[in-house]
């Protein structure tokens, strides 16, 4: 039975780390129509393919094979840093910011109201 899962991840993963199916095939020692394969769930890649694969995309193998890695909540990297609790005072959210995080917020606020739209044109600019 074809694994979806895995083969969404196996693209997505390849796309995000700007890598083509030849680049994979090559690291893989098989052709690009075998990996081509993969990624469309025809075949499923043999264990010792798994394992090289989940080293080149660092990510454990449990993953690579049943979380679904393109959703927004395994983009998000967890560090061991404490963090400080917000609400959003918009929806009333809780958020969990950094020490980071909390000095950049402490320090927009001390700025003047020149500098904070400066600094607002800026973000929108690289957003």
């Amino acid at each position: 039975m074809p694994n979806i899962q895995l083969a969404n991840n196996l693209r997505y993963l390849r796309k995000l780390n700007n890598m083509t199916q030849d680049d994979l095939s090559a690291a893989l020692n098989i052709s690009r129509q075998a990996y081509s394969n993969y990624e469309n769930s025809k075949r499923t890649p043999d264990l010792d393919s798994l394992i090289r694969l989940s080293g080149i995309f660092h990510v454990s193998l449990d993953k690579l094979v049943n979380e679904n890695l393109a959703s927004p909540s395994q983009l998000i990297k967890e560090t061991s840093e404490p963090y400080y609790m917000a609400i959003d005072t918009q929806t009333g959210n809780t958020l969990y910011l950094t020490e980071a995080e909390t000095k950049l917020i402490s320090g927009y606020r001390s700025l003047s109201e020149d500098n904070r739209c400066i600094l607002n044109g800026f973000i929108k600019a690289n957003t």
